[in-house]
């Protein structure tokens, strides 16, 4: 930094400082009862330059210090300017590197699900390829074959989750007829795991976007399917309160222990039964209750071990899902 730089913004202070000592000369002038002499105004003027110059001698190196060591720790701001503009600086440090922080937390969360993802599709296709070498079984290819179907929808939609607000749209949904169509491509699943099937559906209709709220309603029977034992029973009923509207799907299956519950939504998550019942990359509830809030909605899951699991879609009344989904 060059003095002459140093001394256009040091202006403002040297006028005020000239300003000041014409000011008090006058007032010593204009006093008849004080008799001043041109060497006594000589005098001060020399002995205020002097100040002056060394006041900005002192101020240029300590202004050039703080430019010089402006990353240190010790470099004090020389004004009121410079301190916000440093916390500023800090602020926005801070600022990106939690955004780093975040950004590789979700690589590491698509780099996980991608390799949880390989290694199930895998079972499908080796089941696959086992039944090419043995007498086929109709039903045996047309469930692998859903369930790879179910897993690239699952990777479909992960990978559209952070681009979500660009591909829906909401309208009205009559929950019937969305209930019907998810149950009919489970049909197979039903026939052949002996599980019944039960509506309860009075006429409910709620402001969604029709596709993505059909996969969410798929992950929820996927689930039930999942866990409930031959001769079983899924219910699928609607309600509505004073406050929202409610889709109900609940199993008489194995059901979720306790210490399970708070964390079923998890990203990842997939609790005792995932691990000793059926393989499970634990995205379908996560994905399922993500979806859900961009769409304005919320999932609750109750249960008890042995008797039942139900999961409830809340769909709250006083909820603008357009405002929510535009800022999300």
């Amino acid at each position: 930094m060059s003095f002459r730089r140093f001394l256009k913004y040091e202006r403002p202070y040297l006028l005020l400082y000239a300003a000041l000592f014409l000011m008090t000369i006058a007032v010593f002038w204009v006093d008849p009862e004080i008799d001043l002499h041109r060497k006594t105004l000589l005098y001060a003027l020399v002995l205020a330059s002097f100040l002056l110059v060394v006041f900005l001698v002192y101020r240029y190196q300590k202004v050039l210090y703080a430019v010089r060591n402006r990353n240190g720790e010790d470099a004090e701001p020389l004004s009121l300017e410079a301190e916000a503009y440093r916390e500023a600086i800090e602020e926005a440090g801070i600022a990106h590197i939690r955004a780093m922080n975040e950004a590789q937390a979700k690589q590491k969360e698509y780099y996980d699900f991608i390799v949880s993802w390989f290694h199930e599709i895998k079972t499908p296709i080796s089941v696959l390829r086992l039944m090419q070498q043995t007498e086929v079984d109709p039903r045996g290819v047309e469930e692998e074959v859903s369930r790879i179907e179910h897993y690239v929808d699952q990777a479909l939609y992960y990978a559209k989750l952070d681009s979500f607000n660009q591909d829906y749209e909401i309208v009205s949904c009559d929950l019937e007829p969305l209930v019907k169509d998810a149950v009919k491509a489970h049909a197979k699943s039903f026939i052949a795991r002996k599980v019944r099937i039960r509506l309860d559906l009075p006429r409910t209709t709620v402001q969604s976007d029709p596709k993505w709220l059909l996969f969410i309603v798929n992950q929820l029977l996927s689930n039930g399917l999942k866990y409930t034992g031959e001769n079983g029973e899924i219910r699928i009923s609607s309600r509505a309160t004073q406050d929202e509207k409610q889709l109900i799907v609940r199993d008489d299956g194995i059901g979720i222990e306790s210490k399970d519950l708070p964390r079923v939504f998890n990203r990842g998550f997939t609790g005792a039964n995932g691990r000793t019942h059926a393989k499970s990359t634990g995205m379908g509830l996560y994905l399922a209750q993500e979806l859900s809030k961009k769409l304005g909605h919320y999932l609750t899951c109750e249960s008890v071990v042995g008797e039942y699991t139900e999961f409830t879609i809340h769909f709250p009344k006083n909820h603008d899902p357009y405002l929510y989904t535009v800022r999300r």
